[in-house]
């Protein structure tokens, strides 16, 4: 038998106690088996942890640069807000004011500089309203200023057709266009800008930093004004094409009335021009106007603001340009009366100006109408030959200005007052004046004949004439109707050059003129104004007249004028007998003259060829009893005319011209001296008239100025009827004249 060996030595854990407490041991294996598990997903949970971060930082980055813009834009549209003044301060966008011009009616024929008309929202039709926001921003009524919708299908739509993404299609809303047009709140600065102008080119220029001011400054529009205001900004401030700023100046402009009375078409034709104002401007090109009106129309019809009918109604019956409008006559004249006005009250005002003009457009009309029916008919196709026209009364009295043969331009060279040209033979008139003035006669005899003059220091000079034949001794009458060179240098150096000059420099040729023998053949250059100004010196018995287009001014709103008149009658330069006689002898020249092309039937008229010796200029000049005209034709490039001289198209044109503007108006004698020097002229129809007789010196005209005095025994004066502009009764101070008007007159 075992005998005990006490309590067993502990070397472990016994049985019991591994049941009772587990060994940590026995835990090993457990943790051994898990840790494999939690090594494997250590990339994972790395991952997972640097995405959680990075979310969490760039979370905090976001609603905290969030935070941070809506302040920066909050601020800058407290700012804007702050600096924006009442909505109607902002009406007027333009730098400088507009010329208003009237015709010979009052009625408006043109304008110059950006015409404006200021309009609240209840004077702008609802149609029209609703046009401009259907074609601009279908909803401008729900949004708070931009359009994140419409900016990015903007973007889109510029990156598939090739353009960065800022060019081309904005996506702008009408606020914010209204933000461009307000320059984003910026002022015009004259030391870092040129002029207005290219500071307002400026602001129209998109970029990356403007789109972004776009956006509290849209902000802070819609919050100071309301929907109404913002519209009405924009549709006072936009371009409209053809010098027109806002709608109520274009709808004056192309239909000649408010903007409260357009109909669809016409709305959606106005609306149409904020896309491109000038490319879609009617007067530019009315079918495409048209053409654009028809897409808006669709576009209103999509909106609801018309129904199908009224959209086919309104496209049967397109806007169409009021007559003004159409005509577009008087370009030249008003570019002419702009250039002659003083420039700050024309060209360079700040202030609205009216002009009321001498402007007629019947005559200018009729005018353009003749000399393109002869450039139709003579001139080949392909010609770059010019034409110049001025038509005016005997006084100075601008009608109608042609000044080249493009009538739709603005701001043209306009031959008919810039471009100096050798006058030719249409000078010679002024060679005749000096010689009658000195006491020669229409019937007085000149040696034509081969003639050489020695100029001092050059080569001696021989004229010869046009035909290269001489005629002997020909009348005064006879060198003047034919236009003879030699005659006409003998006589000019018989009366002294000096003369000649004096009185072409007194009836208006105020361009330098050669002291040079050539003289007395036009070998000085005048503008066709000059001229045509000269000739109406003539034409009104030897007074001279300043051409004149402007006969009153006044600063809209202004009851009086800030100026009047400046031109008309001037100086007497030759007696009533001399230019009697002159027009006499310029009456043969078209009746038996070079100038026969110019006869107008029974009409009386009377004028002047001109021709260069290098056939690079061709004229003609000449009157009727109511009006003055005067034709050049030449290449602006001096290239010579094929077989054109004064007496062939030059004198065609004339006669064109002077038989459209003389419709319906009575034959009238003109006033001329008979060769003999009797003063008494035998009309064909009604009593004879006398122009000029003798001086208050004469026994005669004493005599006879007592017979009629006895016969009127309260001393009145007796004279001749006369008729409006007519300047054919002689001067109050020839007592012989104002007996014979008295007697062969019936009174």
């Amino acid at each position: 038998m075992k005998r005990s060996t006490g309590t067993p030595k502990r070397t472990g854990r016994g049985p019991v106690a591994d049941k009772r407490s587990p060994a940590p041991q026995q835990k090993s294996p457990v943790r051994r088996h898990k840790t494999p598990a939690r090594r494997g997903n250590v990339v994972v949970r790395t991952v997972a942890g640097t995405v959680g971060l990075i979310w969490r930082i760039l979370w905090g980055s976001v609603w905290r640069l969030a935070m941070v813009m809506v302040l920066i834009v909050g601020a800058a549209t407290a700012y804007f807000y702050a600096s924006l003044p009442e909505p109607e301060a902002l009406f007027d966008a333009r730098a400088r004011g507009s010329v208003t011009m009237l015709d010979n009616n009052g009625k408006v024929f043109a304008w110059r500089g950006e015409t404006y008309g200021a309009v609240t929202s209840d004077k702008i039709a609802p149609i029209l309203k609703e046009a401009v926001i259907a074609t601009e921003d279908r909803r401008f009524n729900w949004h708070f200023g931009i359009s994140p919708r419409g900016i990015a299908s903007a973007i889109k739509i510029n990156m598939a057709e090739g353009r960065g993404p800022l060019e081309g299609h904005g996506g702008s809303t009408i606020t914010q266009q209204v933000a461009k047009l307000l320059c984003l709140g910026d002022t015009f600065d004259p030391i870092r800008w040129k002029n207005e102008a290219e500071f307002e080119q400026d602001c129209r220029v998109t970029s990356l930093w403007r789109k972004v001011k776009e956006v509290p400054y849209s902000f802070a529009l819609e919050a100071k004004y309301s929907k109404d205001d913002i519209l009405n900004i924009y549709m006072n401030r936009s371009y409209m094409g053809g010098g027109a700023r806002g709608f109520e100046a274009a709808s004056q402009r192309y239909f000649n009335k408010p903007a409260s009375d357009v109909n669809a078409s016409e709305a959606a034709m106005l609306a149409g021009l904020l896309q491109a104002p000038s490319y879609f401007a009617p007067t530019a090109n009315l079918k495409r106007a048209q053409e654009r009106a028809n897409v808006v129309l669709g576009l209103m019809a999509e909106e609801g603001y018309l129904t199908p009918a009224e959209v086919e109604q309104a496209r049967a019956h397109p806007a169409r340009l009021s007559q003004a409008a159409e005509a577009r006559a008087g370009g030249y004249f008003a570019d002419w009366v702009m250039e002659s006005g003083p420039g700050f009250l024309t060209s360079e005002t700040t202030e609205d100006v009216t002009i009321r003009t001498t402007f007629d457009p019947r005559i200018q009309t009729a005018a353009e109408r003749a000399m393109k029916r002869v450039f139709d008919e003579k001139v080949k196709d392909g010609s770059k030959a010019e034409a110049a026209v001025v038509v005016m009364s005997a006084d100075g009295a601008v009608r109608a200005i042609i000044g080249g043969r493009d009538l739709t331009v603005n701001g043209a060279f306009n031959r008919a007052v810039q471009a100096k040209r050798q006058t030719g033979s249409s000078f010679k008139p002024f060679v005749y004046a000096a010689a009658l003035e000195a006491g020669y006669g229409p019937g007085d005899r000149i040696e034509d004949g081969p003639l050489t003059i020695r100029i001092p220091g050059g080569k001696p000079w021989s004229p010869q004439n046009y035909t290269r034949r001489y005629y002997g001794n020909v009348t005064l009458t006879t060198a003047l109707k034919q236009s003879l060179n030699t005659a006409t240098i003998r006589l000019q150096e018989a009366v002294g050059r000096s003369e000649v000059r004096r009185i072409a420099h007194d009836f208006g040729i105020v361009s330098n003129l050669t002291t040079s023998p050539s003289l007395g053949l036009g070998a000085s250059e005048a503008t066709l104004m000059e001229l045509t100004g000269a000739y109406a010196g003539i034409r009104n018995g030897g007074t001279s007249v300043a051409p004149y287009g402007l006969v009153e001014l006044r600063i809209a709103g202004d009851d009086q004028p800030l100026m009047g008149q400046s031109g008309g009658m001037g100086q007497r330069v030759i007696s009533q007998r001399a230019a009697g006689q002159l027009i006499y002898m310029m009456e043969q020249v078209i009746a038996s003259g070079t100038g026969g092309r110019a006869k107008m039937g029974s009409r009386p008229v009377a004028g002047k060829t001109g021709t260069t010796s290098s056939y690079r200029d061709a004229w003609f000049v000449g009157f009727s009893e109511q009006y003055v005209v005067g034709v050049w034709m030449g290449y602006d490039d001096n290239t010579p005319l094929k077989g054109v001289t004064g007496g062939g198209l030059p004198a065609e044109i004339w006669q064109a011209v002077m038989s459209d503007i003389h419709e319906g108006l009575p034959e009238l004698p003109l006033s001329t001296v008979s060769p003999d020097g009797s003063g008494i002229l035998l009309s064909n129809e009604g009593a004879p008239k006398v122009v000029t007789s003798g001086s208050a010196d004469d026994p005669l005209a004493a005599a006879l100025a007592g017979a009629v005095n006895s016969a009127n025994p309260a001393g009145g004066q007796v004279t001749a009827p006369q008729t409006p502009g007519d300047s054919s009764t002689a001067s109050s101070d020839d007592a012989l004249s104002r007996a014979l008007n008295g007697i062969l007159g019936g009174n």
